[in-house]
């Protein structure tokens, strides 16, 4: 694949993500692939998580550009950012121009190991509300399971859909089932269908990294996803996956009573939200599942690949902490 192809492959996910604004030198994402000879049409499908996982994509964004035509002004940083590009010429991740603390590393993706919480007098932006605190369990498909761990062996037993016949183990989830965070992923990849664990690969080293940033061990909070078998070679789930799939989802949510929900990723923001608004909208936002605060960010296996995700990231896990701080035990 040339770099125009990885450019127009890149510039089509952001326009997935609803960042129609994210300009380079000077170009919206619809008139840079415009320049690549992609004119409208509707955006591209999110890739697998496998395609995902596996790095940033190595484009000389510049030069694909320019081989198209398009002139190059001078790019300045803004004041307060110090914008890097790596050694393939793409952006890097976006830093503040006087970091206070070491950052820790997995590969290229950086994630400060500690720093201040975000201020919490700061405004909130009120975002989707999905049912209300009073009807979280009277409509309880599965309200039969009184306990995480008969939700797991529901799981176990699950024939609802053909992903059980493919999968290696079931995936339930695991964490304190006290947890006043509960963490939501998409699906297993496939380390977790080996182990029969959440986030156990790559991805999930990331994850610990991202929670210990924010002053969480693994073992404070409850880790799950939206599906609990894995997609054969890592594949997005289907509707109708989901919809038969979800249910053991929202009866954890029901049994744990968290104080706050991070989705993680476009699945299972959308589920829980019911919503198909892309991510990139979903995200600065204070959501309100059955009354529980819900805050929405990147999936950890879209950060390896585009760790110029990592400031977004930073603040909404930041917002996470800031309202987990502030919310009532069980709210």
């Amino acid at each position: 694949m040339d770099a125009r192809d990885r450019l127009r492959e890149y510039l089509e996910q952001r326009r997935e993500l609803g960042e129609s604004e994210f300009v380079l030198d000077g170009l919206s994402v619809d008139e840079a692939l415009s320049k690549l000879g992609v004119r409208g049409g509707k955006p591209a499908e999110p890739a697998p998580r496998e395609a995902r996982e596996s790095g940033p994509v190595n484009t000389s964004w510049r030069e694909a550009l320019r081989s198209v035509g398009v002139d190059q002004p001078e790019r300045k940083a803004p004041k307060e950012q110090a914008v890097r590009e790596d050694a393939a010429g793409e952006p890097g991740a976006i830093e503040p121009a006087a970091a206070a603390v070491a950052p820790e590393k997995i590969g290229r993706y950086e994630m400060p190991k500690t720093a201040p919480i975000a201020d919490a007098n700061a405004e909130l932006k009120p975002g989707l509300v999905v049912g209300t605190a009073a009807a979280r369990t009277e409509n309880s498909t599965l309200a039969h399971l009184d306990s995480i761990e008969a939700v797991a062996k529901a799981v176990a037993s699950c024939t609802l859909c053909a992903l059980h016949a493919s999968a290696k183990n079931p995936v339930p989830g695991e964490g304190n089932p006290h947890a006043g965070l509960v963490c939501v992923g998409e699906a297993p990849g496939a380390t977790e269908d080996e182990l029969g664990r959440p986030f156990v690969g790559q991805s999930g080293q990331l994850l610990t990294k991202i929670l210990a940033a924010i002053k969480f061990e693994r073992e404070d909070v409850f880790i799950c996803n939206v599906l609990k078998h894995r997609p054969p070679a890592n594949r997005n789930p289907s509707t109708d996956e989901i919809a038969v799939c979800s249910p053991y989802l929202l009866r954890q949510l029901e049994l744990l009573k968290p104080r706050v929900i991070l989705a993680l990723g476009t699945f299972a923001a959308q589920t829980l939200l019911q919503t198909t608004q892309p991510i990139g909208k979903l995200r600065g936002q204070v959501h309100r599942y059955y009354g529980v605060p819900l805050i929405v960010t990147y999936h950890p296996a879209a950060l390896l690949r585009n760790p110029s995700w990592k400031r977004s990231t930073w603040e909404d896990v930041q917002l996470a902490r800031r309202i987990f701080d502030s919310a009532p035990s069980g709210a």
